[in-house]
């Protein structure tokens, strides 16, 4: 099965310049817990609700600071040709519960690892996926 078939395709994204506290608000309306940030059509990161936790508010930085301060710029995407065991395994290797999916840049879809587990004819794929993306990260030194 490809990712085309089990992914979202009506995706919300923001430029880098809106606030911490806009984002945050927006995750909390459309009830998720990532915005892929976007730039004259491009993505160029993604923001999750941990990288507000972890780099906004225990860094201290005003609601008002613009989401650049803290989103990844390190993306790992995929395609919509790209089989949904293909997209499992890159999520459990990256560590990573949700998978923006681009055409030339262009981002046209996400899939999560919930998507996976639901929709998605391989549950052992997912729960793999699963068991990588919760393995303790290596600390940082």
């Amino acid at each position: 099965m490809k990712i085309a078939e089990i992914m979202t395709t009506d995706v919300e994204t923001c430029p880098p310049t809106v606030t911490i506290q806009d984002i945050a608000a927006k995750m909390r309306e459309i009830n998720v817990g990532s915005i892929p940030i976007c730039e004259e059509g491009r993505i160029v990161g993604i923001v999750t609700d941990r990288d507000i936790v972890l780099r906004g508010i225990a860094e201290e930085l005003e609601a008002d600071a613009p989401i650049s301060e803290i989103f990844s710029e390190t993306l790992i995407t995929g395609t919509e040709e790209m089989l949904v065991e293909e997209a499992a395994s890159l999520m459990a290797r990256h560590q990573i519960r949700r998978l923006p999916i681009v055409r030339n840049e262009q981002i046209i879809g996400i899939v999560s690892l919930g998507d996976i587990a639901v929709r998605g004819k391989t549950p052992q794929e997912a729960e793999t996926a699963l068991e990588k993306v919760s393995e303790p990260a290596k600390p940082r030194r």
